[in-house]
């Protein structure tokens, strides 16, 4: 018998599994995937994420990871180009974007040290319940044998596609059509910062990571998902060459290390987060477009609130109940801002945007509070102070 059983060991699940063990829970940790094992990512952990992993005590493992550090963001849209970076937090001056097969090994890796029971290559078939209630799960293991555990509360942090979720009958809250489409892959020899470009229907992202490789990442309109993936590379390339021609030389003189990977079904909802003896994390309970780069950041800080707001009182059915109803409430303000942001960027129509952060150029302590917003460091209701709508002409 497991206080809390969490399914699904990477950037949700493990840190969940890890804080609950911290409180002194006995948790049992299960991925159906073997690590390392790289997954489609966009990698970037914002700064918010950073202090949280600091806090956590994980971040030197991903320096000594070979995680390059980033401490410089430009954004380059329609008659306009600015560059900063992010005001720091808790005394961060920089970030990193860790492939996958780096990142999550680290945190599941934390979640042992912590005294999680971390059990990798198992397949959750179902959960198990008593009256209305979830009470543990079904899985198989490495070996192939079906077994059960029981625990008070089950996690679901197991995706956009999570098992938890569609057991427990978790519908969806708020709900957006697909809206754009993504292609990417890794390159040596192309020196960069965090750079974004953006023209109409095109947005590049450009994100140094580990081994001194760099993500080259390319979005589409969803319209042009079944053209995009019929023709892959070349119009990849060609989105580079329109839309970032000075980037593009940059490419051509360096070398594309791995495939092209991408998918069209970026799925934008949230979904109703807890249950009798259920709740949701990560992209389990909230998926939006990847196109600013917010999955693994808001997995973290889901982590955290999760476990905050329930505490010490696991075991007492009523404040457990009230702890779950305020995560979920929780969930209605930041990340749902960062959710309709994430839905006007890739909409790919940057008008509206450039023209506001052309009258940025020449204010840098404006510029990095924007670069700021993004990254969780400032809020967008403190971004928007009022010499900021003096200046935009909007007070």
């Amino acid at each position: 018998m497991y206080d809390v059983i969490v399914i699904g060991a990477r950037c949700a699940g493990s840190p969940t599994a890890m804080l609950f063990a911290k409180k002194g829970y006995r948790v049992l940790l299960l991925e159906k995937a073997q690590f390392p094992l790289d997954t489609l990512s966009s990698h970037y952990i914002h700064m918010q994420g950073m202090s949280l992993l600091n806090r956590w005590g994980l971040l030197d493992k991903l320096r000594d990871a070979g995680c390059r550090q980033i401490t410089k963001q430009s954004y380059e849209g329609p008659d306009v180009r600015i560059e900063g970076f992010s005001l720091p937090l808790d005394d961060l001056h920089y970030t990193y974007a860790p492939r996958r097969y780096v990142l999550d090994p680290i945190l599941a890796e934390g979640a042992v040290e912590a005294g999680v029971e971390f059990q990798q290559g198992c397949a959750v078939k179902d959960l198990l319940w008593e009256g209305d209630r979830v009470v543990g799960v079904r899985y198989t293991t490495p070996a192939g044998t079906e077994t059960t555990e029981r625990a008070p509360l089950v996690v679901g942090a197991d995706g956009m596609r999570s098992l938890v979720a569609r057991k427990a009958g978790a519908q969806n809250v708020v709900e957006h059509a697909r809206v754009s489409c993504t292609y990417y892959s890794y390159w040596s020899g192309v020196p960069s910062h965090f750079e974004l470009y953006e023209r109409p229907g095109r947005w590049i992202g450009v994100i140094p990571t580990n081994d001194d490789l760099t993500l080259l990442m390319t979005y589409f309109p969803q319209d042009e998902y079944n053209d995009v993936r019929k023709g892959v590379e070349p119009f990849y390339l060609d989105s580079f060459r329109t839309t970032a021609p000075a980037l593009y030389e940059r490419m051509m003189a360096g070398k594309r290390e791995e495939q092209l990977y991408g998918t069209g079904h970026q799925e934008n909802y949230f979904r109703k987060a807890y249950g009798p003896g259920w709740v949701l994390v990560g992209d389990a309970v909230n998926h939006k477009d990847s196109i600013t780069a917010r999955g693994i950041t808001e997995a973290f800080a889901q982590a955290q609130s999760l476990t905050d707001y329930i505490g010490d009182q696991l075991h007492d059915e009523a404040a457990l109940k009230s702890a779950l109803r305020r995560y979920e409430n929780n969930l209605s303000g930041e990340a749902l801002s960062h959710y309709q942001g994430a839905l006007n960027t890739a909409e790919l129509k940057p008008q509206g945007r450039a023209d506001m952060l052309q009258k940025l150029v020449g204010h840098q302590e404006h510029i990095d509070r924007y670069f700021s917003t993004l990254s969780g460091a400032c809020s967008i209701d403190d971004f928007y102070n009022d010499e900021l709508l003096t200046l935009l002409d909007l007070s």
